[in-house]
């Protein structure tokens, strides 16, 4: 019997992994996007994955990525993680950096989504889910070559949740509102569990795409219990 698949678009060491691992797990048959894929070695061989080179800025690349991921088996769920940021004062950011920041989390949502809703309206059912951050609901000082990208990342999720959700596809967006912990973090001080645990989060993902189709979410925000609003 042929394994559902996941799409994880934007994969590296952190939340994507324990996605991966938590979705093979399951069962799913996993297909890794990266821009650099030899970073994904190691978790290729924990769990089997494939992994394909992708721009997600690239509509040809991203096409390529879904070819692929029809070989693999029928597609269940992709999750685009992928992220550009520009940090710095308005007046001194770099135009092509902030371009390259917009092309990559937004645009690039945009033709994972739009690759993705193709082939899972033809087949009934599925999930697409989308990864964002503090600043896609809340722009800081110096920080604008990050939120803009965040914020057109959440309004392309909402628009495609209300469009497809009438067609048994289930669309979410995810605040992740606060420090992902990571294999670098090193020792935490207290308070504990201060940082998001990536194994956590994805298990909230998998959470959602079980939901009921009677009671579905179209937004979860996740932060640690010590986090201010």
């Amino acid at each position: 019997m042929t394994s559902n698949v996941a799409v994880i678009a934007g994969a590296g060491s952190g939340l994507s992994a324990s996605l991966a691992r938590l979705l093979a797990g399951e069962g799913f048959r996993v297909v890794l996007a990266a821009r650099n894929i030899e970073k994904l070695g190691a978790l290729q061989a924990q769990i089997g994955a494939q992994a394909v080179a992708t721009d997600v800025s690239d509509p040809a690349s991203v096409e390529r990525l879904f070819d692929v991921a029809d070989k693999a088996g029928p597609l269940s769920i992709v999750i685009f993680n992928a992220s550009g940021r520009a940090r710095g004062p308005i007046t001194e950011l770099d135009p092509e950096a902030v371009r390259q920041a917009l092309l990559v989390g937004a645009y690039g949502g945009f033709l994972v989504g739009q690759q993705a809703a193709r082939r899972l309206l033809a087949l009934g059912s599925g999930s697409i889910f989308f990864t964002g951050a503090t600043a896609s609901v809340k722009g800081f000082a110096g920080s604008a070559g990050f939120a803009m990208p965040k914020f057109g990342l959440r309004g392309l999720a909402q628009s495609m949740a209300r469009e497809l959700a009438p067609k048994n596809i289930h669309v979410a967006h995810f605040i992740i509102d606060g420090a992902i912990a990571s294999a670098t973090s090193g020792q935490e001080s207290e308070p504990q569990d201060r940082r998001l645990s990536p194994d956590a989060i994805a298990e909230a993902y998998l959470s959602i795409h079980r939901q009921q189709r009677s009671a579905w979410t179209w937004e979860m925000e996740l932060r640690p219990w010590v986090e201010t609003f």
